[in-house]
């Protein structure tokens, strides 16, 4: 069966627990980049949201 990238150890909406999961890695690493992103470029919380109504729940 093949890896699908789907919502998963929902902390707010689950996208970075999906992530951590598809690439089996910590998901507060994710949560860590996504709010690096958001302070740096200002696209982190914009790219959070859209990931978050595409991504698939459980």
């Amino acid at each position: 069966m093949a890896k699908r990238l789907i919502r998963q150890n929902k902390m707010i909406l689950g996208v970075c627990g999906g992530i951590g999961s598809y690439f089996n890695i910590d998901p507060t690493i994710i949560r860590i980049l996504f709010a690096l992103a958001f302070l740096g470029l200002g696209a982190g919380l914009i790219l959070y949201i859209i990931m978050a109504v595409i991504m698939p729940d459980k």
